[in-house]
């Protein structure tokens, strides 16, 4: 196993490949294209730079597109429900499947992951756009035993 799950997941080139994989799918599926209708292809870049910074790659999402902070603000107002985020969930299990298949562990791991922050950003997008969300503390890093910091 490599020192990081950045790294196991083939960095940022494999993080790209399965956001490509995952965007595919929720832009054609009918509970989710309406929450993306906004979509263009730098979200698909700018979620590979995230996940590349939490899965303990380079901080570029910090240095370059506002960090946490940035994160969270992008979800206010979206109103996402249980079953977006049970779709989501759905999706993003399947990409990972594709992109990354014979991995269990490291499956398992980034599911973790997005399980934990899914429910995140569906508390956040209950509050309007422009809400005060304080200081998050910096982007969170996730390793194979979880929240690393």
């Amino acid at each position: 196993m490599s020192s990081s799950l950045y790294d196991d997941v083939g960095g940022l080139e494999g993080l790209r490949r399965l956001s490509e994989a995952f965007y595919d799918r929720v832009l054609a599926d009918e509970v989710l294209a309406p929450v993306f209708a906004h979509f263009t292809p730098t979200h698909l870049d700018h979620v590979a730079i995230w996940l590349g910074e939490v899965f303990g790659g380079p901080a570029d999402f910090s240095a370059r597109l506002g960090g946490h902070q940035a994160l969270l603000r992008s979800h206010l107002g979206l109103g996402i429900r249980d079953e977006h985020r049970q779709r989501w969930l759905e999706l993003m299990a399947d990409a990972i499947g594709e992109v990354l298949p014979a991995r269990p562990e490291l499956a398992t791991t980034l599911m973790e992951y997005f399980e934990w922050g899914t429910a995140i950003a569906q508390e956040v997008s209950q509050d309007p756009v422009g809400t005060d969300l304080g200081d998050p503390g910096a982007t969170p890093r996730w390793g194979y035993q979880g929240l690393v910091h």
